[in-house]
């Protein structure tokens, strides 16, 4: 039997005691507590073994040494970064919403040896971004990040002065230049993105939490040139609540963090549990594994063999064995 682990709580959101049901035979895994922290997001496990993420509700980005079995902070004052990610030379990718004091959406690059903080986008054609939320690598190093428009739910501040004000989907090549790719009302509100192990298909979470709003997986060819092409639709999940963000394998499966187990004002409904939705390449379903924790965030592998996916959810960072090891992207 598979075992899921909590590795971080602190009460923020309370889980119902609802047990989802899976999707396949197998039991449901086991679910112990360990430590504590506050609203997790962006999992990304470093060139150090540890798994970084952030604690968007404090404003810092968290590392967890899973031989020690202990957290602490790597970055106070993160200029409140969400999505994370390491690229190939082990430097670390975050997308920074902005907090208030600074008012500054970006998106850095942290050199891990120095501490360097480098900004590698602030603004398009002029305008800054709204709040950058998640990106993904291709194999080429070019670098694809959302930037959906803030709402009621966001854990960014109010729109900044001079932001695009529009979602849109970038990309950033490998000598700094930014291409927008989708914007409103090709995309609608942008969340999680991920790149099949092949570099040929594009994923991107939608998460429109409006009454008609889109609540998908969507799925494009991707261009050896890094363009977006042929949408269509590869797992939906409405009317209940959208996936947020989501790891791969590499043998192309999605494992995306969706669900809720309470209403949260929002016209989302509770259809979709709250748990990791493993999907084929085909559009799937594989697997259900269940999460009793709101709000459940996202997802990325570790471990040394990178067998070990690991879950953000509310207060907790939770992880279980995986049969087939994830790529980091």
């Amino acid at each position: 039997m598979k075992r899921v682990f909590v590795i971080s709580v602190m009460v923020l959101l309370t889980a119902c005691n609802e047990k989802p049901q899976s999707a396949s035979k197998e039991p449901e895994p086991e679910v112990t507590t360990a430590a504590s922290v506050a609203f997790t997001e962006g999992p990304a496990q470093g060139p150090d073994g540890w798994m970084y993420f952030t604690d968007v509700a404090n404003n810092r980005i968290m590392r967890h040494d899973p031989k020690a079995k202990k957290h602490e902070v790597f970055r106070a004052d993160s200029n409140r970064a969400n999505g994370l990610l390491f690229d190939a030379e082990g430097r670390l990718i975050a997308c920074e919403g902005s907090d208030p004091e600074h008012n500054s959406p970006r998106v850095t690059r942290t050199d891990m040896k120095t501490g360097k903080v480098e900004v590698i986008a602030a603004e398009f054609e002029g305008k800054t971004f709204n709040a950058p939320n998640d990106v993904t690598i291709d194999g080429k190093g070019r670098l694809y990040f959302t930037d959906p428009a803030p709402d009621a739910t966001s854990q960014a501040p109010a729109k900044p002065k001079n932001a695009t004000g529009v979602p849109g989907i970038y990309r950033i090549d490998t000598d700094g230049k930014i291409t927008r790719l989708l914007t409103a009302p090709d995309t609608e509100w942008p969340n999680g993105p991920m790149i099949s192990p092949d570099d040929k298909t594009f994923y991107i979470i939608e998460a429109n939490k409006t009454e008609k709003g889109t609540r998908a997986i969507r799925a494009f060819d991707l261009s050896p040139e890094g363009a977006l092409s042929n949408m269509r639709v590869h797992y939906n999940f409405f009317p209940g609540r959208s996936a947020d963000g989501m790891a791969i394998d590499k043998d192309g499966n999605i494992y995306a963090a969706a669900g809720l187990h309470k209403l949260r004002g929002t016209k989302e409904t509770l259809d979709t549990k709250c748990g990791v939705y493993v999907i084929s390449p085909a559009g799937k379903l594989l697997r259900f594994v269940p999460i009793a924790e709101d709000t459940i965030t996202n997802t990325a592998f570790g471990g040394p063999d990178n067998k070990t996916l690991y879950i953000t959810a509310g207060k907790s960072l939770f992880q279980f064995t995986n049969n087939i090891s994830g790529l980091n992207r």
